[in-house]
């Protein structure tokens, strides 16, 4: 009982900060006009969120190995809420984007930590219906963000995204002060200062470059871009060289010798393919529907509110079918469904029903319920407990990353299609439904890699005692 009511009190304030990251992502038109800011000065709202948990996440693992549960639940909220009151009284756009990474700060902590608190206390055999409630969380929480958006937007100023979340945020954080008891046990682990800075560049500077990937294909300079990312790369392979050496000490701020376990780098690999549907689908359905099919914010909120719910409530049910059959008879059908309805969404036009649209997202969001729950629950339960807390900050990592680069694939693709068509004379709702048949082509042919990973995927039978060397 008291394990069950830790995981449930962090399950649901996971929920609440993981909302936040797609929130903004239908008010992004409103804070324009009410800020007087461009679309790409705007955007940093979303992409400065993405760039501080790809930053801080990497340093979980080592947080959480020397900090006890409470304390790091406490500092967790106490970031997210003051955050989030910063954005609340935002007087102009530079302390609403100062609240937006404060916010994202406290984010970044409390995803690693539900994982490893889970992993810690939940036995193997119990592990998939708590990992389908985490999946709700992580996958649920991002999709039904633009439908509160688009509610909250029909009634009221953009600031109470902010004004209704601070008061849960503040009672979670008093009630878990006093409630979340202390399930891990702390020890005196070396920080390595370079590894930290590294880890910075490499993964700050790969979501920044792919942020910037949709500026270019919009005409700005692309030297950003391709500056970000190549510091990214040079950085990169200076952490995981280090890494390597630090390992063997058991000193490393990410050990790497999880990808040594095949089923949890084919999980991880399945993770990012999935990601980058999930919210290059979440980014690129709002624009086609507002800006080609002329939906407003409210309806279009609406019309992904269902797949969202549908997603919350299989969770459950795919995770106790995980504990009974194991993944890969949920994960194989998941992954034919998901690229099934990217290759439909490619055959959209600018007088496509918006019904046929919400039946694809549905169905979406449907083979999305069926992966998440599988891949989390066999590709961390495949690790040794040595290795929780590092795997559970490499989940988190990637799923920032994938969530950056199926956004920046996605409208890249979009504004450049839409641009060539417009160019070549097309009326510009024709060549806007142009540029998104382009983005989803794309996403269907990747979402093939998942399909044949599919068959890969195994469910741990025991768990070993340590990592080995």
């Amino acid at each position: 009982m008291r394990n069950r009511k830790v995981i449930y009190l962090l399950l649901a304030a996971a929920f609440v900060v993981i909302l936040n990251e797609t929130i903004l992502s239908v008010a992004l038109p409103h804070l324009m006009n009410d800020l007087a800011v461009s679309a790409s000065t705007a955007q940093w709202l979303s992409t400065a969120f993405m760039l501080t948990m790809a930053i801080v996440i990497p340093i979980t693992g080592f947080l959480i190995q020397r900090i006890n549960t409470r304390p790091m639940f406490t500092a967790a909220m106490t970031l997210f809420s003051v955050g989030t009151l910063t954005a609340f009284l935002a007087p102009g756009f530079v302390m609403l984007l100062v609240g937006r990474i404060i916010q994202a700060t406290g984010t970044a902590i409390m995803m690693p930590l539900l994982m490893t608190t889970v992993l810690l206390l939940v036995p193997a055999a119990r592990r998939g219906k708590v990992m389908g409630n985490i999946s709700i969380v992580i996958a649920v929480a991002p999709a039904i963000g633009p439908t509160i958006s688009g509610i909250i937007l029909s009634v009221g100023s953009w600031r109470w995204m902010f004004g209704l979340v601070l008061p849960i945020a503040v009672a979670m954080l008093l009630y878990g002060m006093r409630r979340v008891e202390n399930v891990s046990e702390p020890k005196r682990v070396p920080i390595d200062g370079l590894s930290v800075v590294l880890s910075a560049f490499a993964f700050g500077g790969l979501v920044y470059g792919l942020s910037q990937a949709g500026e270019g294909a919009a005409g700005n300079s692309v030297a950003p871009m391709v500056i970000s990312l190549v510091v990214s790369a040079i950085t990169m392979t200076a952490f995981i060289t280090r890494q390597i050496k630090l390992q063997r000490s058991d000193r490393a701020l990410l050990d790497l010798r999880t990808f040594r376990i095949r089923t949890f780098t084919i999980a991880i690999l399945m993770m990012t393919t999935s990601m980058m549907a999930l919210f290059g689908t979440i980014i690129v359905l709002p624009i086609y529907l507002q800006n080609v099919i002329r939906l407003d914010a409210f309806y279009t909120g609406l019309l992904m509110l269902p797949g969202g719910l549908l997603m919350g409530l299989a969770a459950p049910f795919v995770g106790r079918l995980y504990d009974k059959v194991g993944p890969r008879v949920l994960l194989v059908p998941g992954t034919i469904i998901v690229s099934s309805v990217l290759w439909l969404l490619t055959m959209v036009t600018e007088s496509t029903s918006p019904f046929a649209i919400l039946a694809a997202h549905i169905l979406l969001s449907l083979g999305l319920a069926l992966l998440f729950t599988p891949l989390f629950t066999s590709g961390l339960g495949s690790l040794t407990p040595d290795l929780y807390s590092h795997g559970s900050a490499i989940v988190g990592t990637v799923q920032q990353v994938a969530a950056a680069a199926g956004t920046a694939l996605f409208i890249t693709l979009m504004a450049s299609r839409t641009a060539a068509l417009t160019a070549a004379g097309s009326a510009p709702a024709a060549a806007a439904a142009g540029g998104v048949r382009m983005a989803f082509l794309v996403g269907a042919a990747i979402s093939l890699l998942s399909v044949v990973a599919a068959f890969f995927v195994r469910k741990p039978e025991t768990e070993p005692a340590t990592h080995g060397g």
